[in-house]
């Protein structure tokens, strides 16, 4: 039993702060290079709009040569991969996913970092994903969930700009 707590159970933890009052990531500091854009949806007469992207967003400078969209079952991960070159910005269209970066860059200021999103139909937003950063992104709704890709090169069929390393990797310090 816990002294200091007579009513707390041996090996039980307090939760630390997640969100500030006024809703916002409490002391999420992000990885170099990453940028996460959180949108509203916008109710309308006849459903709702979401924004996906927009140039105006300020968010980086770089262009845009493929958008596709995957999708995942429920409990799905599409586990640890990287590109040299290729910049990503996740939009989830649909669903719940887990998106979870880790900072391989060395000459990084945020080395070996970690950051964790959840965004879906509730919580809309786009995570820009720089090149030397591995990410990875797990369903976590009960039903079939989905992203859309919008990257600045276009994927290379004979000489992909994929880097991948297995979920379970002692290099990398997180367990989905």
């Amino acid at each position: 039993m816990n002294l200091e707590n007579n009513w707390a159970l041996d090996g039980s933890t307090k939760d630390q702060q997640s969100m500030t009052r006024d809703w916002q990531s409490y002391n999420n500091e992000l990885i170099e290079g990453v940028i996460v854009k959180e949108v509203k949806n916008v109710i309308v007469h006849n459903g709702f709009l979401t924004e996906i992207f927009r140039t105006d967003w300020g968010l980086e400078n770089v262009k845009i040569e493929q958008i596709f969209q995957r999708n995942l079952n429920p409990g799905v991960i599409s586990g640890w991969h990287v590109h040299q070159f290729t910049i990503d910005r996740i939009f989830v269209n649909n669903g719940s996913i887990k998106i979870v970066l880790y900072d391989a860059r060395e000459n990084s200021s945020t080395y070996e970092k970690i950051n964790e999103f959840i965004f879906g139909d509730l919580k809309p937003g786009l995570v820009v994903i720089p090149s030397g950063v591995y990410h990875g992104i797990k369903n976590v709704s009960s039903e079939k969930s989905s992203i859309l890709n919008i990257v600045d090169f276009a994927y290379q069929y004979e000489n992909p700009d994929h880097w991948r390393l297995p979920l379970d990797s002692p290099h990398i310090p997180y367990k989905f």
